[in-house]
C-alpha cells in the first residue's frame, strides 16, 4: 500500500509517499480501505516533534472508508461497511488499521470524502456549542477563525440552536464564507494593529456594551488576551487550541477581575467518554450533513503524494473549510 511517512521531526518536508506492507487486522480492529483522510493541526504537531512521537511513523489520524477486513472480537461491524474514525494513527494510506471502538457507521448519502472531513472537526463542533457551553437563544457567542474548518461548522450548529455568532477572519473571502454559515456580523482581526484593544472595542459596540457569553478560541496566544477581554460578567472562555502558539501561564485573578469569567481548555477525548457520546456526537453530526443541514466544506483536497504541501497549505493559513488527502 501507499502511506505518507514523517521519517524525522521537522517542517512538512519531512513528509514522503512510501511503499509499505499491507497491514492484516490485529483484535478489535478493523481494515479499512481509506477513502479519504482528514488533514488536522495534531498531524503537523506531531510531525514537528511538538508531541512526542516515534519516527518514521505514518501520519493522520482520521478519515473514513470502507471495511476490508475484521480483527478477532470485532461483531459489530462487517465487511463492506462504511465507517468514519476520528482516532487511527496511521490514517495518511491507502490502508488503515481502526480501532472497532473508534469507528461509526457513516450514513447512507453521505459521501465519504465529506464523512472524512467530519470526525474530529463536525464532533468538535458538536461537545464545544452542546456540551462545553450550551448555546441558546439570547446567547452572543465570538468564534474566532469563523471561516475554518471548526468555525464554519460551529457557525452553523450555534446559530441552529439560537446563538447569535460573530467571527474573526483575516480576508473578505473568509468573511463571505463565515456570513453564508449563519455568522451575524465578522470581524476583520487581521486588519487590527492591538488585537486585545480593537477586538474587544468591535465585540462590545455589537452587544449594547455587554461583551460575549462565550468566546470559542482556538488560536490560543495570539487571540487568548482578546479572548478574555471581549467577554461579559461570567462568561466562559473555551480555549479548544492553540494554531499561534500555547497560550503562557494565566494568573487566575485575571479571571476575577474582568467579572467572575470562566475558563477552560476541554479536549474532545474528554467529550468522547463513552461509545453512547461517541454515537450521539457522530450520529447528530453526520445525520445533519446527509440531510442537507450542516454544509460541510471541503477547501481542498490533495493526493498522498502531495502531503506536504497540504501541511504548508494548512500551516499557512490558506485554507478555508477542511482539507482531505484522496488515496
Amino acid at each position: 500500500m501507499r502511506a505518507v511517512q514523517a521519517r524525522e521531526a521537522g517542517g512538512p518536508e519531512v513528509l514522503s509517499s512510501v511503499e509499505l506492507p499491507d497491514p492484516e487486522p490485529g483484535p478489535g480492529q478493523l481494515l479499512v480501505r481509506v477513502a479519504g483522510a482528514g488533514v488536522n493541526f495534531i498531524d503537523t504537531y506531531r510531525r514537528s516533534g511538538q508531541y512526542l512521537m516515534p519516527f518514521p511513523h505514518v501520519v493522520g489520524v482520521e478519515g473514513a472508508g470502507v471495511v476490508e477486513g475484521l480483527g478477532e472480537g470485532v461483531d459489530a461491524f462487517a465487511v463492506g461497511d462504511r465507517v468514519a474514525w476520528n482516532d487511527a494513527p496511521g490514517s495518511y494510506a491507502e490502508l488503515a488499521l481502526v480501532p472497532a471502538a473508534n469507528a461509526v457507521r457513516v450514513p447512507a448519502g453521505l459521501d465519504l470524502t465529506v464523512a472524512a472531513a467530519l470526525p474530529l472537526q463536525g464532533m468538535t463542533a458538536h461537545y464545544l456549542v452542546a456540551s462545553t457551553f450550551e448555546v441558546g437563544p439570547g446567547h452572543d457567542v465570538l468564534l474566532h477563525a469563523g471561516a475554518g474548518g471548526v468555525g464554519l461548522l460551529a457557525t452553523q450548529l450555534a446559530v441552529a440552536r439560537g446563538g447569535r455568532v460573530i467571527t474573526t477572519v483575516s480576508t473578505p473571502e473568509k468573511a463571505a464564507l463565515s456570513s453564508a454559515a449563519g455568522a451575524a456580523h465578522t470581524v476583520d482581526y487581521a486588519a487590527m494593529g492591538d488585537l486585545t484593544a480593537e477586538l474587544p472595542a468591535a465585540v462590545r459596540a455589537l452587544t449594547d456594551g455587554q461583551g460575549v457569553h462565550v468566546v470559542y478560541d482556538g488560536v490560543g496566544r495570539s487571540t487568548f488576551d482578546a479572548s478574555l477581554v471581549s467577554l461579559r460578567k461570567r462568561g466562559m472562555l473555551v480555549l479548544f487550541g492553540a494554531s499561534s502558539g500555547p497560550v503562557p501561564a494565566v494568573d487566575p485573578q485575571r479571571l476575577n477581575r474582568a467579572g467572575s469569567l470562566f475558563l477552560t481548555r476541554p479536549t474532545l477525548g474528554d467529550y468522547l467518554a463513552t461509545r453512547a457520546e461517541l454515537e450521539w456526537r457522530s450520529a447528530e453530526v453526520m445525520g445533519a450533513a446527509a440531510a442537507g443541514d450542516l454544509d460541510v466544506r471541503i477547501g481542498a483536497t490533495f493526493s498522498l503524494a502531495d502531503a506536504a504541501e497540504a501541511h504548508r497549505a494548512l500551516e499557512g493559513r490558506r485554507t478555508t473549510g477542511k482539507v482531505v488527502l484522496i488515496p
